[in-house]
Order: structure tokens, then C-alpha cells, then sequence
């Protein structure tokens, strides 16, 4: 932040987003003040102004890394769950003061070790007791997975053009076309939060996902023989890494290069089939990079055994989901960015149908889910 934007911020005085610290306050009082942006829109706490007559203050260099150290302190262990914060330290007028900036919160409702709530009331604080507040703080809660910030990214990590071909797809012309900066699309599409990238932006727009992400790549190994023990493989690949739809054709790549494509009846010069359905094989592929667990830190797996193919999805299936239900067209969507932009990246319409498209062109499918390991297995018994 310049000298000039503060000042800004400055001249404008308290309000619901920017409070004045002539100095670091006692820490519950600090930690309620956290709390309250947290529950709210966020805001900025600016340390060395006079909050009545908003008169600077400047910090000498010891107060300046003790406040930071006391500020990161009572973040993480007077408010439940701990916040996410920046601090700065900007020189207005000659004068040093620190700005803590504070997100709105994305596990609402944050409390005090008491368990007392706070929101802002204009330029002050209260206290949340009514239920139907609180209720409506929990229905505000963001818990999905791909709608979380990558905290050390910015739109410096985007690739803008892939954004900018997914919007033509989306919108049938272009953002700019729609009277929108490039900023405003990315927000509106939840691609960025907060001048951060969102999980889901970054595994369908980013430069490099995995270097954020380091565990969201796709293994795949092909066994020799049964055993997944075993110490011996005829083909084992790096990593494959790449945006969600990249993950995907390098898959469906590697799964084609193992699978055999047998005579089955016709003449020499035919094309053969392959032993497993190739649809059967997308379907399952692309559900195990849209539908899995995000929260886990853990890759899908491809493992290649002589008599069967498995497909493996971190995280167990959701809300009670069962296999029954599943075989039967019942979608659950647990990562709703993620489907939505699928939907105009790869072979997915999100209708809760492709199970049934996989196990009808592939019959012999055998689904497993594991609760107790926290995957969902897929099975494809191998002929010969």
C-alpha cells in the first residue's frame, strides 16, 4: 500500500471497514475487533492514528515488530477458528503506522474463547445473541472446497487466455464484450476472492496449479501382475500435472497406451477393440477429477494390474451417499465451480448421468466405497 492510499483511507475516518489504534489495544479487545470483520466484510485495522482526533502517531521500530508478533499471536489463538491477516508497515507524513487487513471469513460464525460472537455496527462492534443471526451467519459459511482462496496467489498466476476462451464458451462473447475489465469477470466467475485465485480457478485457469497444489496430480503406474505390493511395473510415468482438463487428456492418454485392443471376431484388417470401454473410461476418469474430496491432500491414482484397471478418487462419497444410489442417477455435486466449469472443458454435462453411461456401456463395473480410507474405488475387470 502507497503513502497516498492510506491517506486516502485516512481522510475518510472510521467506518464499518477501517478502524484507528493510536496503539496496540489489550488483546481480547483486539481480538473482538478481528472477529467482528471476520463475521462482517472484512476491513483494515490502522495502528499509530489518534481514533478521536485521528492525529498520527508514527511507531519506532520495536513497537513495530512487537505489535506484529502480538497481532499474529492473538489471530491464531484468541479467535475460534484462527483468521487469515496481512500486516504492513507504511510511512505517512514521516510517521510509521501499521495496517492489519482482515478478510471476510469463510467459517463464520469466529467467536472468543468464550464463545461470544461480534459483527459490525457501523464503526463500532456488538455482540450477535439472537438466533436468527447466528443462524444466518452459519448459512453464510463457504465450506466448499474449490470456492477457498489460494492465499499466495494472485492474478499474476492466471492464464488469461484460457479464462478468456471459457468466458467466449460460457457467454457466446467475450468479457470485454460484456462491459467487463478483466477483474470484474474473474470475480463474477468466482475464478479470484479477495485478489486471490479460488482452488477452482487455479486447477481450470492457472499457469502452474501443482506448484501451489503439489499433491492435486494424477499418479498412474502399470503393475506387472496383480499386487499392488508389488515391486515390479512395466510403466510407470511422472506425475501428471496440468490444469483439471489437461489432467484429464494426459489420462485418458495413459489408460488407452495400457488397455489391449483385441480382435473380438472380425476380420485381420478391422481396427481391434479395446478390451474396456473407452466412454466407460472417461466417465469415471473425469467424476474422479470433478467429484473428489478437495479438503484431502492427496492425488487420483491409475493402477494398471493384469486382471482389472482401478480408478481411485480421494474422499469417500458424500452426505451419506451410497453405491446403490449412485448406479442410479443420484447426483450430489460437492465441488459446484469445479462441475460448472467442466461443463465447457470437458465431456461433462453434470446431469448425474455419466455413472450410468459408464456402467451401461461397461456392465461388469465394480464400485467400491471406502469409508474407512476416505476413497471411492472403480474397478474394471480386465479380459484374459
Amino acid at each position: 500500500m502507497i503513502e497516498q492510499e492510506l491517506l486516502n483511507i485516512i481522510d475518510g475516518g472510521e467506518s464499518s471497514t477501517v478502524q484507528f489504534k493510536e496503539r496496540l489495544p489489550h488483546s481480547d479487545n483486539l481480538a473482538h475487533e478481528m472477529i467482528a470483520f471476520s463475521n462482517s466484510h472484512g476491513g483494515k485495522i490502522i495502528i499509530g492514528i489518534n481514533d478521536k482526533t485521528g492525529e498520527l502517531n508514527g511507531l519506532s521500530f520495536s513497537e513495530i515488530q512487537e505489535i506484529n508478533r502480538q497481532i499474529v499471536n492473538i489471530a491464531s489463538q484468541k479467535v475460534y477458528p484462527p483468521v487469515y491477516l496481512v500486516t504492513e508497515t507504511v510511512s505517512v507524513k514521516g510517521n510509521q503506522l501499521v495496517v492489519v487487513s482482515i478478510e471476510e471469513g469463510l467459517s463464520k460464525p469466529y467467536k472468543d474463547a468464550n464463545g461470544t460472537i461480534y459483527l459490525k455496527n457501523g464503526s463500532d462492534k456488538r455482540k450477535v445473541t439472537s438466533n436468527d443471526e447466528i443462524a444466518r451467519l452459519l448459512g453464510s459459511r463457504n465450506l466448499f472446497a474449490d470456492e477457498t482462496e489460494i492465499y499466495d496467489s494472485s492474478v499474476k498466476d492466471l492464464d488469461v487466455w484460457l479464462f478468456s476462451e471459457y468466458f467466449k464458451k460460457e457467454f457466446e462473447m467475450s468479457f470485454e464484450e460484456k462491459g467487463l475489465v478483466l477483474e470484474e469477470a474473474l470475480k463474477a466467475k468466482k475464478v479470484m476472492r479477495n485478489n486471490h485465485l479460488t482452488l477452482a480457478g487455479l486447477l481450470f485457469f492457472g499457469k502452474e496449479p501443482q506448484s501451489f497444489r503439489p499433491a492435486f496430480t494424477v499418479k498412474a503406474v502399470m503393475y506387472a501382475g496383480n499386487d499392488i505390493g508389488g515391486d515390479n511395473y512395466r510403466s510407470k510415468p511422472e506425475d501428471l500435472t496440468g490444469t483439471i482438463p489437461e489432467l484429464f487428456k494426459q489420462g485418458m492418454l495413459y489408460l488407452k497406451s495400457c488397455i489391449k485392443y483385441l480382435q473380438d471376431g472380425q476380420g485381420f484388417n478391422s481396427h481391434g477393440k479395446p478390451e474396456i470401454s473407452l466412454v466407460s473410461l472417461e466417465e469415471i476418469l473425469q467424476n474422479a477429477l470433478i467429484h473428489r474430496d478437495y479438503f484431502k491432500n492427496a492425488p487420483v491414482r491409475l493402477l494398471i494390474f493384469d486382471n482389472r484397471i482401478e480408478i481411485i478418487s480421494p474422499g469417500k462419497l458424500p452426505n451419506s451417499l451410497t453405491v446403490e444410489e449412485i448406479k442410479y442417477g443420484n447426483p450430489v455435486i460437492r465441488n459446484n465451480q469445479i462441475a460448472l466449469f467442466a461443463s465447457k472443458t470437458l465431456p461433462y454435462s453434470g446431469l448425474g448421468s455419466g455413472m450410468r453411461r459408464a456402467l451401461a456401456n461397461q456392465p461388469n463395473l465394480e464400485l467400491e466405497n471406502d469409508v474407512e480410507g476416505e476413497q471411492f474405488i472403480v474397478r474394471f475387470p480386465r479380459k484374459g
